[in-house]
């Protein structure tokens, strides 16, 4: 999974960044609104979590740009208003959940989860390639009649993987989806996590499903 985070102010936003990146999630960041408009537009992110007291353009006129372009991701606002008539204008603005300063990092955990879980359990239920299967909502991965135990980044790979069988992933579009625009695509640490993928996911079956094209990525078939 893949958060974008808007907040200008950098201690936060490291805070928040470090403790996700430890969850297991790719963190991208912005630090004022024109910067996270750009950045959300790219519908690349599977939550934004947005402060709403931001330079060069506010949180509230971030999100309505948002929902007029027609981006439904999810969207976390984080703020120091704390009067029901702040959040009420901020849901009905398009927020999906409303998070006061200051918090603990495990509340904004559990907000963070139960929102990418709702966007999980609208989403099909299983997604299948030949006889592998992944569980969005459950975190279950099967191949065949066995359970495959991965790590979270595992995990999140395969779902990159799996969302897109048949199309040639290169290094740069994993790089960005399951890390972040920030990662150094020089190193082979792509490389070392599709090896252990692929020890868990094909070794000692058939038909082979990740499949490696010489110079250019990955791609997912049968």
């Amino acid at each position: 999974m893949r958060i974008l985070v808007v907040e200008d102010e950098s201690k936060v936003a490291s805070f928040i960044k470090k403790g996700l990146e430890e969850e297991g999630y790719a963190v991208d960041l912005a630090a004022d609104g024109r910067q996270g408009l750009m950045l959300a537009l790219d519908g690349v992110h599977d939550l934004v979590v947005l402060d709403i007291n931001l330079p060069k353009l506010d949180g509230l006129g971030l999100l309505k740009e948002l929902r007029q372009a027609k981006v439904k991701t999810p969207v976390l606002l984080l703020t120091v208003r704390a009067t029901i008539e702040d959040k009420v204008l901020g849901l009905d603005t398009g927020a999906d959940d409303y998070l006061t300063k200051p918090f603990s990092f495990q509340e904004l955990l559990a907000r963070v989860r139960a929102l990418l879980r709702r966007r999980a359990e609208a989403e099909p239920v299983l997604l299948q390639v030949g006889d592998l299967t992944l569980d969005p909502a459950r975190r279950l991965v099967r191949r065949g009649e066995d359970k495959i135990e991965l790590t979270t980044k595992e995990f999140a790979l395969l779902d990159y993987f799996m969302r897109h069988p048949g199309r040639v992933l290169t290094r740069t579009m994993i790089a960005e989806h399951v890390w972040d625009y920030d990662f150094d695509t020089m190193t082979n640490i792509i490389d070392v996590y599709v090896n252990h993928l692929r020890k868990k996911i094909d070794a000692g079956r058939r038909p082979s499903l990740i499949h490696t094209i010489r110079g250019v990525g990955y791609v997912m078939q049968t």
